[in-house]
């Protein structure tokens, strides 16, 4: 294991050139020096000072260096007050919408998905507590991600214990079967959800989208100058009256058009005067939980 000064001066000097910050990496710094440690052994190398030079003559390697700076920390339902205010005001305030204009799917994408717990996470909120209050309407999940490994793991939907621990047993029992110590995603809570690789810095999917999920990701990791330029993209696939949801930790850098929903939730709405009131009134989520 490298000196942790050491690795904190390479990681300053390596970050911006990413378009990352080394404020967002503070607290995983040990998870990303580890992983750094591990580089530098494989390439022979006995000092970060080493791996500068070994970068500048290999510019390929700043591709292994980025995915070595990729903090895929997930879980079901991270966050549940976050999916309370899913289930209890956004969810069916978009399903609504959707519904009026006569479209026969809610469009989502969760964007840095990592292994898939978070679109797999609305797919079992949906078809668990939401689906059946709106026939005829369906749900579509688009969910990206950068690292093509996490993906995998992704698509084979087989988790620890630990991952699925935030979720009600009732919840659990109805969506995952039991393989030896593992949770294996049933089949008809993964059909809704497309899973694709895509750098968000590079490109986003094709919208409108109905709910955009961005957690713990952009806001956190990337610069000022790439958070903007990402917003603004992020903002322009989501449909009018469409709500964002970001980090309960996150700050947005601009609004690009976004108003308040739950602000202290991390969820914001993209204004249109056609909005009705009760997506308005900065309550999303208020009540009783619909886990109890």
């Amino acid at each position: 294991m490298m000196a942790r000064s050491a690795c904190v001066e390479f990681l300053k000097w390596a970050l911006p050139q990413l378009g990352l910050r080394w404020g967002g990496f503070r607290k995983v710094r040990r998870q990303v020096c580890r992983r750094l440690s591990h580089r530098l052994q494989e390439l022979g190398l006995g000092h970060p000072s080493a791996y500068r030079a070994y970068l500048t003559e290999h510019p390929e390697e700043w591709v292994v260096l980025d995915r070595c700076c990729t903090i895929p920390i997930s879980r079901f339902f991270r966050d549940r007050v976050v999916f309370d205010a899913l289930a209890l005001q956004v969810l069916p305030t978009l399903a609504h919408s959707t519904v009026q204009r006569q479209a026969g799917r809610l469009l989502c994408w969760s964007a840095g998905c990592a292994s898939g717990e978070e679109p797999y996470s609305l797919s079992v909120l949906w078809e668990s507590q939401l689906g059946h209050r709106f026939p005829g309407l369906g749900i579509a999940i688009t969910a990206t991600d950068a690292d093509p490994h996490l993906l995998e793991r992704a698509r084979m939907a087989r988790y620890r214990p630990s991952s699925v621990c935030e979720i009600p047993c009732h919840l659990r029992d109805r969506a995952f079967v039991r393989d030896n110590q593992d949770f294996v995603v049933r089949p008809e809570f993964r059909e809704t959800t497309e899973l694709r690789l895509q750098d968000i810095r590079v490109a986003v999917p094709t919208g409108p989208f109905d709910l955009i999920l961005c957690r713990n990701v952009v806001f956190t990791y990337f610069d000022d100058a790439l958070q903007h330029r990402t917003l603004e993209r992020i903002v322009a696939t989501l449909r009018l009256g469409g709500a964002l949801i970001i980090g309960l930790e996150e700050e947005l850098p601009d609004r690009h058009g976004l108003d308040d929903w739950a602000a202290d939730l991390g969820i914001y709405r993209k204004v249109t005067l056609e909005t009705p009131g009760p997506a308005r009134d900065g309550q999303a989520g208020r009540g009783q939980s619909p886990w109890t």
